[in-house]
């Protein structure tokens, strides 16, 4: 059974930074592409940050050169450092891999202007 828990969320000024972990067990972690998806209120989820098995990286637009995506094999955790963070961030963030199953609880991110 697939279970993901995202942390380190949190409430920040516009500017700031947060940096998300999400533990996974349940998958081979290593041999999966893993994703880091958001939803905000009233707004569909999204995915915004996909790092490969292989390690290559790619973002949604809306992130690119302000968050990055990593992860540690052996602990079968997978990060998310954001940086620069603005207030159409706010959503809560969830980890997964491409073809999503079950979703953990997520994590609550608020920016604040």
């Amino acid at each position: 059974q697939v279970q993901l828990v995202e942390s380190g969320g949190g409430l920040v000024q516009a500017g700031g930074s947060l940096r998300l972990s999400c533990a996974a067990s349940g998958i081979i972690f290593s041999i999966n592409h893993m994703g880091w998806y958001r939803q905000a209120p009233g707004k569909q989820r999204e995915l915004v940050a996909v790092l490969t098995s292989g390690g290559t990286t790619t973002y949604a637009d809306s992130v690119k050169s302000r968050f990055t995506i990593s992860r540690d094999n052996a602990k079968n955790t997978v990060y998310l450092q954001m940086n620069s963070l603005k207030p159409e961030d706010t959503a809560v963030y969830y980890c997964n891999t491409l073809k999503p199953g079950a979703w953990g609880q997520g994590t609550q991110v608020t920016v604040s202007s």
